[in-house]
């Protein structure tokens, strides 16, 4: 929970540079933001469209995700992406799948670094919605995979939620997850997006402000 707060304070803080116009949020995502195995209206994205709707911020949201992606496939993906949406907000939700096939975390730290320069380099901001590992895969490894996010987000001041599954993955409470024990049951999707909210709202608040 201090790790939480702490870089949701870095997210409040970090917004303050971002410039005060928005044409549109691109999610670059795996299944977690595809919603695999829900219906699409159900996934967590779709409810972020209702919230900003709700909000009365006209900004229109692309979700990119694509179910199975790595950060490999996230950096090979992305210029393509920038070139056709021209995003002002970036959100990068990748590296889970990175992690459940044992790939280098320095690796992925070097795809997530790629990711975040050119969409800075297009003149996106960047959002970076960090995942965490299962225990069973050793704490030296978990640690290592964790940390990925925290340095990126660092060495790039981009503004991160340390685990967008946080109160779901890993919770007595089995209902939260599908029966494969990976992916997040539909009644968790509202509780991802209040994880992943506070940077988006801080987000709109300071282009608001403006």
């Amino acid at each position: 929970m201090r790790v939480l707060k702490k870089y949701l304070a870095i997210a409040l803080l970090s917004v303050l540079a971002w410039p005060a116009s928005a044409e549109g949020i691109l999610i670059v995502g795996d299944s977690i933001s595809a919603a695999l195995g829900l219906e699409i209206s159900e996934g967590w994205v779709r409810l972020l469209e209702e919230r900003l709707e709700a909000k009365g911020e006209s900004v229109p949201v692309v979700n990119a995700s694509v179910s199975g992606d790595t950060t490999a496939g996230g950096v090979a993906r992305l210029p393509r992406l920038l070139e056709r949406h021209q995003p002002d907000l970036v959100v990068i939700e990748l590296g889970g799948n990175d992690g459940l096939r044992g790939m280098r975390p320095a690796n992925m730290q070097q795809n997530l670094s790629q990711m975040v320069e050119r969409a800075q380099e297009a003149g996106a901001d960047v959002l970076l919605l960090g995942m965490q590992l299962p225990p069973n895969y050793g704490p030296r490894f978990t640690e290592a995979f964790a940390q990925v996010f925290i340095d990126v987000s660092e060495e790039h001041q981009v503004p991160l939620v340390p685990f967008l599954l946080a109160g779901i993955a890993g919770e007595a409470d089995r209902s939260l997850m599908q029966a494969d024990g990976i992916h997040p049951a539909a009644k968790s999707q509202p509780l991802i997006l209040d994880n992943a909210w506070p940077a988006i709202d801080a987000w709109l608040d300071a282009r608001e402000s403006r």
